[in-house]
This record gives C-alpha cells, sequence and structure tokens, in this order.
C-alpha cells in the first residue's frame, strides 16, 4: 500500500503532530493562567523554537531564500505564527479546552475550501464525505463532555475561530514554498519574522512572570509546549506539506480529539466510552477516506495523490 516510503513517514509526522496538539490542550491549561499568561507563553516558545530552527539549520541546511519570497514568508509568519497562536493561547485561556477542540475541527474544512478557490486542489465526493466523516466523529467526542456556547467563554470561542482560520491560510499558502526550499530554511524564517510582533505583545507579560513559584511539574510542561507543541510539531508539518497536500495536512486535525480524549483517560482526566470508540472510527475512516480515497476509486494510479 506504501510504496511511496517519504508519503507514507508524512503520515506518520502528521500523526504525531496531532499527537501532540491533542495533548497541548490539557498541558496549556496546567500552565495558565496560574504561572504564565498567554503572550509570555508564546513569547516563550516563538523565541526559544527561533534559536533552535537557526541552530539545526547552521549545521543542517543553510540555505539562501530569495527576496521575492519575502513577503510570502512575512504572511506565513502572520498567520502561522502570530495570529494562530495569539488567538489560540488567548481563546483557550478565556474558553474550555472542549469549547476550543470543538471549533478546531473547522480547519480541515476551512483548508479544503480554501485550497478549492486557491486552485490548489481538487474537490472530489470521497474526501468532502471524509471531511464530514471526522467532524461527525469529533462532535461525538466533544458533545459527551458538556460543551457549551456561553457568553462567558464567547469572545475565548471567536479568537479560537480566528485561530483556526488563520492556522488553514497558513496551511495553504505555505505549500509554494515548501515546494521550493527545504522545510527548515522555510519554518526558520516564517518563526524568525513572526519573532517581533511576538516580543512587542509579550514583553509585558514575560516581565510580570514569578518565576520563583514555578514547580517541577510547570518546568515540565513548558518544555513539552515548547520542544513538541512547537519545534517539533511545526517543523514535522513542513516535512509533511512537502509529501501532501494541505486538505491531508488538515485532515489530521481531526485525531486531535481523539488523542485528547485518551490522554484525558489515562490520567484520569476523563473516561473512555463507547461513545468515544464509535467517534473513532468515524474519525479514523474520515481521515483514511481524505488521505488515502484515491486509491481506493482510483486505484489505476501508481502512487499516491499528493
Amino acid at each position: 500500500m506504501f510504496s511511496n516510503n517519504r508519503v507514507f513517514i508524512a503520515h506518520i509526522l502528521l500523526l504525531l503532530v496531532n499527537l501532540f496538539y491533542g495533548a497541548n490542550f490539557i498541558v496549556s491549561k496546567t500552565i495558565m493562567p496560574n504561572y504564565l499568561l498567554p503572550q509570555a507563553i508564546i513569547l516563550i516558545r516563538v523565541s526559544v523554537t527561533v534559536a533552535l530552527f537557526f541552530l539545526v539549520d547552521f549545521f543542517w541546511i543553510n540555505e539562501k531564500i530569495k527576496r521575492n519570497d519575502i513577503p510570502l514568508l512575512f504572511a506565513c509568519a502572520m498567520f502561522g505564527v502570530v495570529i494562530n497562536q495569539e488567538m489560540f493561547f488567548a481563546g483557550l485561556n478565556l474558553t474550555t479546552p472542549v469549547n476550543g477542540a470543538l471549533i478546531m475541527i473547522t480547519t480541515p474544512i476551512l483548508v479544503m475550501v480554501i485550497s478549492f478557490f486557491n486552485a490548489n486542489e481538487k474537490m472530489t465526493w470521497y474526501k468532502i464525505a471524509g471531511i464530514f466523516f471526522g467532524a461527525f466523529g469529533a462532535f461525538l467526542i466533544i458533545s459527551g463532555k458538556g460543551f457549551s456556547f456561553s457568553s462567558k467563554t464567547m469572545k475565548g470561542d471567536l479568537f479560537i475561530l480566528l485561530n483556526a482560520a488563520s492556522y488553514a491560510l497558513y496551511l495553504v499558502i505555505v505549500r509554494p514554498l515548501m515546494l521550493k526550499y527545504h522545510p527548515m530554511t522555510v519554518i526558520k524564517w516564517v518563526f524568525l519574522f513572526g519573532l517581533i510582533p511576538v516580543v512587542a505583545l509579550g514583553w509585558n507579560q514575560l516581565a510580570e512572570t514569578d518565576w520563583q513559584h514555578f514547580k517541577t511539574q510547570t518546568w515540565i510542561a513548558l518544555i513539552f509546549v515548547i520542544f513538541f507543541v512547537t519545534f517539533c510539531a511545526y517543523l514535522f508539518n513542513m516535512l509533511a506539506l512537502r509529501e501532501v497536500h494541505s486538505s491531508i495536512v488538515g485532515a489530521y486535525i481531526y485525531m486531535q480529539p481523539i488523542f485528547a480524549a485518551i490522554l484525558s483517560a489515562f490520567y484520569n482526566y476523563d473516561t473512555f466510552s463507547t461513545q468515544k470508540l464509535i467517534a473513532a472510527a468515524f474519525i479514523f475512516s474520515g481521515v483514511f477516506l481524505v488521505a488515502f480515497g484515491n486509491m481506493i476509486f482510483k486505484p489505476n494510479k501508481t502512487k499516491l495523490e499528493v
């Protein structure tokens, strides 16, 4: 089935990315707002990740970029780093993880719509079916956990929706750069261009941080957010985008509620019920249709559609 090894590796990377993001809904809530405020977290994770990307790139790729690609790299930084992260953490601080996860499942649909109108991707019936299968499965998981859009969470819910739209646009506009440059080259400049507005927005909150009250668990959680949720997740997404369409990357977002539910059950935050098993089946079916539907319905193709 997986004759193309690079495409197979891309799917493994996407599973890991969404495992990290699924855990992030739980981990970030342990840090924020008791230990770090939202913009302070973003400043720490972006600044440290910029240093990591440039350090790794210096010894690995060290590729030059063309001047005419700088505007697109800057746009990717705004949508993929600044607006995306600012809206996510500000929203999560004001709403519940359940509401946040529910709203985030709009991302794959937004990715497919943007890709279609941007003439980057063909719309097929099995991709549309896969998107809705995944959406229904994610809804089943979240509906059993008491989500509600009340006036208390409305502002946070809106921020998460803006985060989802920003991330969807980023996944679409960054792909041409992935086909032109090495992923490490793209991501280091995207984070560098995003660092300046992040510093301006987060400096005051960082200065107010009381580091003496940090516990060992707080440091572990912060390291997880920096290294796995930021450095690894963004790099793995870039590597995957080189091999598969943006809509496939977006479809894997439906895995986040599954991973969040499993981790919640493992740490006794929640239980894994029959309803969630049924939901998981819908989600896996949806992701499979989007990612591998061409192998079933267009069997004459010799390699995976990317």
